[in-house]
């Protein structure tokens, strides 16, 4: 019987341990990190819809120009959650455009200068064809699509501050650092595999425990 407790106390152990990396691991997970799937086609050629896209949480201190970020207008996008990039931030005077307008050769102006931008749609920097200036008001944010020629983004919205949103609506920014958050999904799946284990250890034990004695078999058939 004293095998059989120790393999009952090595069962609870190892099922607390794994609970620990469980509960650990999911909470760093969904305090750290969030994974969306793009639903639009305003980050086009970007990312596409159906996408899967990982952004890890950060305050709006954070935020830099270039950020692809996820964040939350739901007076200006009905209570969903919005994926586009950062063009201004705080003290930025974003103009458009220079350029021949809906071509290659349109280009953004951000505090004087031509803004330089690869990641944008047949490299047309508005396309929409309707001139804007925004001094960024500090604390927040102007915000595009890479998808100039569709996407609802700030230009949508010059009435409200110019279009900006507060930095500190930003949820996350798009991540391309796996590591942590591959660690922590395979921490929580050590702690499964602990938790599993120990549960198959106490009904190993529990079952021992309960199996007649070799005497208690033998006796009643020789009485």
């Amino acid at each position: 019987m004293d095998a059989i407790r120790r393999v009952t106390v090595v069962a609870w152990v190892v099922g607390v341990l794994g609970v620990a990396l469980m509960a650990t691991s999911l909470v760093s997970l969904r305090a750290g990190y969030k994974l969306v799937t793009v639903r639009g086609e305003s980050m086009v050629p970007t990312y596409d819809i159906g996408d899967p896209v990982l952004f890890e949480r950060i305050g709006a201190q954070d935020v830099r120009r270039g950020d692809v970020v996820l964040y939350a207008a739901p007076e200006r996008y009905h209570g969903k959650n919005v994926v586009q990039r950062v063009v201004g931030v705080g003290g930025d005077r974003v103009v458009c455009c220079v350029g021949a307008a809906g071509t290659a050769d349109e280009r953004l102006v951000l505090n004087g200068g031509p803004l330089v931008e690869p990641y944008v749609r047949d490299d047309v920097g508005d396309g929409m064809r309707q001139p804007y200036e925004v001094r960024v008001p500090e604390g927040r944010l102007f915000l595009l699509g890479d998808n100039r020629m569709t996407a609802r983004d700030s230009r949508a919205f010059a009435a409200d501050h110019g279009g900006t949103v507060p930095a500190g609506a930003v949820i996350g920014r798009v991540t391309g650092d796996r590591v942590v958050p591959v660690l922590l999904a395979l921490l929580l799946l050590l702690g499964l595999v602990l938790l599993v284990g120990a549960v198959l250890l106490a009904v190993s034990a529990r079952n021992v425990r309960r199996r007649p004695s070799v005497l208690t078999q033998w006796w009643p058939q020789h009485l």
